[in-house]
């Protein structure tokens, strides 16, 4: 029996954020918040992809490239191509989930401040008009569903206006590291083959 209340009391306690939030701003400020955390936990995936899956994926891409046995043929490029767009895909796959988010927040805050302002206008005809301080902080309340659901749409347009950025920004380093690569490669090839016949020179016996 003392376990239960303890239980239910820590319960409780753990709500009590979520209760005061939902008493500050409705509940549609709890589906905002919902939607925040989403949101900045897809951020924080594609930094974590980015770091540990996307860095890796590319350099095996460009040592499978410079691999090849030719790289100027038709079906050559096309390959490279493909592999490159697949790479890319990859990377940008949340973004149209980012997009939604970032739509819905701002929709869902002023959903949340039109219901509050109805709640108001009919306790204001109930009551009548004589309260102005309880109808002030009626307004307030129907006020901060929109307030915060501009403010993680401000937040999720800025991250998502970066994060094409560098998808752009990595299309076009892709294709320019991919031929430095094979320049270097037949460089690389064309100096060893150059030592070694400087050496097969300067080892040949005189007559």
């Amino acid at each position: 029996m003392p376990d239960s209340l303890a239980a239910s009391s820590l319960l409780s306690g753990g709500f009590a954020p979520v209760m005061r939030l939902v008493e500050s701003g409705g509940p549609l400020i709890v589906v905002i918040c919902l939607i925040a955390m989403v949101l900045f936990g897809l951020a924080l995936e594609r930094g974590l992809y980015w770091r540990l899956v996307h860095r890796p994926a590319r350099q095996q891409l460009i040592h499978d490239w410079v691999a090849r046995s030719e790289h100027h043929s038709w079906s050559a490029l096309t390959h490279r191509e493909v592999l490159t767009r697949e790479l890319l895909s990859r990377l940008r796959a949340p973004l149209p989930w980012l997009k939604l988010l970032v739509l819905i927040c701002p929709l869902a805050g002023l959903l949340g401040t039109v219901t509050g302002m109805i709640h108001v206008f009919d306790s204001l005809a109930i009551a009548g008009t004589g309260q102005v301080r309880a109808m002030a902080d009626g307004v307030a309340r129907a006020t901060l569903p929109t307030l915060a659901g501009m403010a993680v749409a401000v937040v999720g347009l800025m991250f998502v206006t970066r994060f094409e950025r560098v998808v752009r920004r990595e299309d076009q380093r892709l294709h320019d590291r991919l031929a430095r690569a094979v320049d270097d490669a037949r460089s690389g090839m064309s100096a060893a083959n150059g030592f070694d016949s400087s050496s097969d020179t300067s080892e040949t016996p005189h007559a």
